[in-house]
């Protein structure tokens, strides 16, 4: 005997795909819009609807955004001789939250993990030494996660810019070892971009 209705259950499976969403927490989340007005529920699904038509890759920092360069790019008030190169467009939006930050960003769309399969042709790394190659770029800010993967990535790009006629920072203190950068508070985060060191 099915206790669960076949609708409820496939959202619930749907619903534990998400990170970080286990089976009580999508029962939970399914049977509460389950009790909303079907309104709510319509609406909801309507954003993700349009999800994937709305937001597309910014051609110049690769961040999510309904325009194409987005608004950090077309901002005429920001640096754009200064790149931070984060992993995530999580990482971007805690960093813009510090307000500490007035360049434009390079996003790497994750990190280097050669058991897993992801080397440098997988992220956008060939992007970045092209900017770095083709515009007039003074610094690279890089502000990979200090995890294991986020370190060797790191290392990686500053291998790889020590050959190029560009400053190369890193951030600094605050970001304890092992730790997201997106998880870090806004003012241990803005104390890192602001206290960043040179690496060469």
């Amino acid at each position: 005997m099915q206790v669960i209705p076949p609708a409820l259950e496939r959202l619930i499976i749907d619903l534990t795909r998400l990170p970080g969403i286990g089976q009580k927490t999508a029962s939970r989340l399914a049977l509460y819009l389950l009790r909303r007005p079907a309104a709510e529920a319509l609406h909801l699904s309507t954003s993700l609807a349009e999800l994937h038509a709305s937001i597309q890759l910014c051609s110049r920092c690769f961040a999510f955004s309904e325009n194409d360069p987005c608004q950090i790019c077309e901002d005429s008030r920001r640096n754009d001789r200064l790149v931070c190169v984060v992993e995530a467009p999580g990482d971007l939006m805690a960093i813009e939250k510090t307000g500490s930050f007035g360049g434009v960003y390079h996003i790497l769309h994750g990190v280097l993990a050669p058991m897993e399969g992801i080397g440098p042709d997988e992220l956008k790394i060939r992007e970045l030494f092209q900017r770095v190659r083709t515009q007039e770029i003074e610094e690279i800010l890089v502000a990979t996660s200090s995890t294991v993967p986020g370190e060797a990535t790191a290392s990686y790009l500053i291998d790889y810019l020590a050959g190029m006629p560009v400053k190369v920072t890193r951030l600094a203190c605050g970001i304890p070892m092992g730790m997201d950068i997106k998880y870090a508070d806004e003012h241990t985060l803005a104390r890192a971009v602001e206290s960043r060191q040179i690496i060469r």
